[in-house]
């Protein structure tokens, strides 16, 4: 008798808390997340739209013959294209990149391409992480997206050194979109850590820019490679800032339900400071840039 005097008291917290979760997700606008941040130099965003182009150039299988290049094209020179490769040259063990010379720019960069949903390769990657799996210099990072770069670092290391030393000076940019910017953010570690492999190429000179990324670093790696990681957010982007794991969020497209409901319970009932101490939490890498379109219900 106790017990089914319980259930409506359980019911009426379970609907509040789900309430509570889809009005925080859903009604307030992302805006407000950065309403107190300062605006970006023209100066500092400006090879964001430039390396999105690159990004975008990676999901063409023919360069000279593109298929859905954008109005203006990619602004890449296929004689300056050094390879691309695809997971089938990797194994299964990253996705697509591309590897371009931007002597217009004085860059050599390293592009990836985003999550490709036909490749079981591409959930392989996400799927391979449990919290606090995988230590780095002193924090936590996502597993499968460091074994993917580290394998992509391995086979480019050679061209990326000697591309350096022909070009002295130029600069080394990752660019991806996705899952190929949690794969960039993992590279620039990398390349920082093991900077003699690329010829003790100076730190001052690496960089990444990450769009859209997932969240694949702890707090404290985050704020130590702000200075050569950048994430660009659009707007309501949901995958930056979810406090769902990668690997739940490829796990809902068979369960969404049950993870859904689960989730509005802990998001409710767990505080954000209490998250916040959890050293193994991963978060968006490096310094962030939000772009903000619209206000709410515009």
């Amino acid at each position: 008798m106790s017990i089914a005097c319980c259930l409506p008291v359980v019911e009426c917290v379970y609907c509040l808390a789900c309430t509570r979760w889809v009005w925080q997700r859903c009604l307030h606008t992302t805006g407000y997340d950065s309403e107190t941040w300062g605006l970006a130099s023209s100066g500092e965003f400006e090879p964001v739209p430039r390396l999105c182009r690159f990004i975008l150039a990676v999901y063409e299988d023919d360069l000279e013959t593109p298929q859905w290049a954008p109005p203006g094209g990619y602004g890449i020179e296929p004689r300056w294209v050094v390879r691309r490769r695809t997971p089938e040259h990797a194994q299964g063990r990253a996705p697509t990149y591309l590897l371009y010379v931007d002597h217009r720019h004085a860059d050599v960069v390293l592009a990836v391409r985003g999550m490709d949903m036909a490749k079981e390769s591409d959930y392989a990657v996400l799927l391979d992480n449990r919290i606090g799996q995988a230590g780095f210099d002193g924090g936590y990072v996502h597993n499968g997206l460091l074994k993917a770069a580290e394998w992509v670092l391995d086979a480019e290391c050679d061209a990326l050194r000697d591309l350096l030393a022909t070009n002295p000076g130029y600069t080394l940019t990752f660019a991806g979109h996705s899952l190929g910017s949690g794969v960039a953010a993992m590279l620039a570690l990398l390349a920082v850590r093991d900077r003699e492999r690329l010829g003790g190429v100076e730190r001052r000179r690496i960089r990444c820019f990450a769009m859209a990324p997932p969240r694949c670093m702890s707090l404290n790696l985050a704020v130590r490679y702000a200075d050569v990681i950048n994430s660009v957010i659009l707007q309501d982007d949901f995958l930056p800032r979810t406090d769902i794991p990668l690997e739940d969020i490829i796990k809902s497209l068979f369960c969404l339900p049950c993870l859904l409901c689960g989730n509005c319970l802990i998001a409710t009932c767990i505080p954000e400071s209490v998250m916040l101490r959890d050293p193994r939490r991963l978060y968006a890498p490096g310094r962030l840039y939000h772009i903000v379109e619209r206000k709410p219900f515009s």
